[in-house]
């Protein structure tokens, strides 16, 4: 469902909530675990930044994960992320019950996904991304694909799309640039 880079951009210009997948997003995908059943995941530095970037540009960026309790994982306040939904049994409901207390319906958020249990999730949102490696039928669902797999920091290039789209990819540059001096 690949769309034009005038449709990609009218519907970009909507978002003001990103949510991404933790595993195969964020990370490769893969899970290593430890003699002691604890698991481990590595996360790209592109993402921090590109999360940043979104922030800075006035989109809130929440991650979807098994758990979404008052407190955030080690790994979410590392990336800079400020909440978690719940991936329950209804993902849906959960990203529109947390859209709808900010006052946002599902036309204002982006999606980014990369396997078959994003589906649901993808059809729903104003903005359905997939990564590069993900399977076919998860990239047929999507509105734009990203260039880089999951795993590589593609929330960068999600940021520069969507900010671009929205005529704030210079000025957030601007900021973020102003702020390291």
């Amino acid at each position: 469902m690949s769309c034009s880079a005038r449709e990609f951009d009218l519907r970009a210009r909507k978002i003001r909530l990103v949510v991404l997948d933790r595993d195969g997003v964020l990370t490769d995908g893969r899970i290593a675990i430890d003699a002691r059943g604890r698991e481990a995941r590595v996360f790209h530095g592109r993402d921090r930044t590109g999360i940043a970037l979104l922030e800075r540009g006035g989109i809130r960026v929440v991650v979807r994960a098994d758990r979404a309790g008052k407190t955030l994982p080690p790994y979410a306040r590392r990336l800079g992320v400020s909440a978690l939904v719940a991936d329950g049994d209804d993902v849906v409901a959960s990203v529109r019950r947390f859209a709808s207390r900010r006052r946002l319906g599902m036309d204002a958020v982006a999606y980014v996904g990369d396997d078959l249990l994003a589906l649901p999730l993808l059809a729903a949102v104003g903005l359905a991304v997939s990564v590069a490696d993900a399977p076919p039928h998860v990239r047929r669902a999507a509105h734009w694909i990203t260039n880089g797999p999951g795993g590589s920091g593609v929330t960068i290039e999600v940021a520069e799309r969507v900010l671009r789209a929205q005529g704030k990819w210079a000025s957030t540059l601007g900021e973020i640039w102003r702020g390291w001096d």
